[in-house]
């Protein structure tokens, strides 16, 4: 075949993006309204390496459809048209609303949007903000609205917290964002990411000891976030005192890190669960307690539910050579269980050309 005979295939240009998923050591509920706004909040987290993925095909009929694989549910709507929140993909449609409405945006002819996540919503592992900095990083990307890691998480914040009215603390969306170990502080006027440097070895020893166990249950009616800023807020002392707990737990599981000490991390998740405990009577469950009691015994160091709690994931930090024998004794109560490792990038997005 001649030169001048070839054709090209025609292709379309696809944008991804994704959010990984993240554990959260000590600290969680402080970054909760009203408490970071009364008292300042400080959070010490991780990402894994999982994800909220979404896919974004453009379209030229002025039309997007949004598609999740997690509810198995579809919503489309026309650019320019009304929104409306109706609790079916809310949090995707509302970050679409704001970037399509966003000044200097590129104006959109429509789009075909797919979402999926390694972890279902109330996982305790941070999956809906997740899915939320994953949309707007992509469509954000798609409209040529350039935002950094700290603006696509206040802006998932705002759109979460304030917009949509769903409770719930500020850590998850700057998790996802910027990705990595931070301690991340919560103030009445500002969020500050720390982005923790620690030693590489020290990475691969808290892989090696901690397990991630799934108890079977999401907590997404569980109402447990209310409870707890109800409590804080009528100065029951329990729960006052297990959020100041918390903060200074978080403060000393950095330095643990830091110096590279997993014994004394994993003690230190111990004491965070017993604080959180205090928060709310619907935190824990008696399967999570039993969970817990049979891993100390068996092994652990320490062991903590990794989101608001009343089921979700727990995480485990065990004396590696006593690690298979938790592991055993968790997966005989029903859990099941894996093995993770972390990741030190936040949200990504790339681009593929397909025919």
């Amino acid at each position: 075949m001649s030169g001048k005979d070839r054709f090209v295939l025609p292709t379309r240009s696809t944008l991804r993006a994704r959010a990984p998923l993240r554990v959260s050591f000590a600290g969680g509920g402080t970054d909760v309204p009203p408490f970071p706004e009364r008292e300042g909040g400080a959070v010490l987290s991780a990402t894994i390496s999982r994800y909220a993925y979404s896919t974004l095909r453009p379209r030229a009929d002025g039309l997007v459809t949004v598609q999740s694989l997690d509810f198995g549910e579809s919503v489309d709507f026309a650019v320019g048209s009304p929104v409306e929140f109706d609790g079916r993909l809310d949090l995707p449609k509302a970050a679409i609303r704001h970037l399509l409405e966003f000044p200097h945006a590129f104006a959109a002819t429509g789009f075909d949007l797919f979402l999926h996540t390694n972890a279902p919503p109330g996982s305790g592992l941070g999956s809906s903000s997740a899915v939320m900095v994953s949309v707007i990083a992509l469509v954000g990307a798609h409209l040529g609205v350039d935002l950094t890691p700290h603006e696509i998480a206040e802006l998932a914040v705002r759109l979460e917290r304030e917009d949509l009215a769903i409770p719930g603390g500020l850590q998850d969306q700057y998790a996802a964002a910027f990705g990595g170990f931070n301690f991340i502080e919560f103030g009445a006027d500002d969020v500050v990411v720390y982005p923790l440097r620690i030693r590489e070895a020290t990475v691969h020893e808290l892989e090696h000891n901690m397990l991630l166990a799934f108890t079977g249950k999401t907590r997404v009616s569980d109402h447990i976030i209310e409870d707890q800023v109800s409590r804080y807020e009528h100065g029951q002392a329990d729960a006052t005192a297990g959020l100041r707990a918390q903060k200074e737990i978080a403060h000393a599981m950095k330095q643990a890190l830091l110096r590279g000490d997993v014994p004394a991390f994993g003690s230190l998740l111990g004491q965070a669960w017993a604080q959180k405990r205090k928060m709310s009577e619907r935190i824990s469950t008696p399967l999570i307690d039993e969970a817990v009691e049979v891993a100390l015994r068996n092994g652990a160091l320490g062991a903590k539910v990794t989101g608001a709690g009343g089921g979700g994931h727990m995480i485990f930090v065990c004396e590696f050579e006593r690690k298979h024998v938790v592991a055993e004794k968790l997966l005989e109560l029903g859990m099941t269980v894996s093995e993770s490792t972390f990741t030190q990038q936040g949200v990504t997005t790339w681009r593929v050309e397909t025919a």
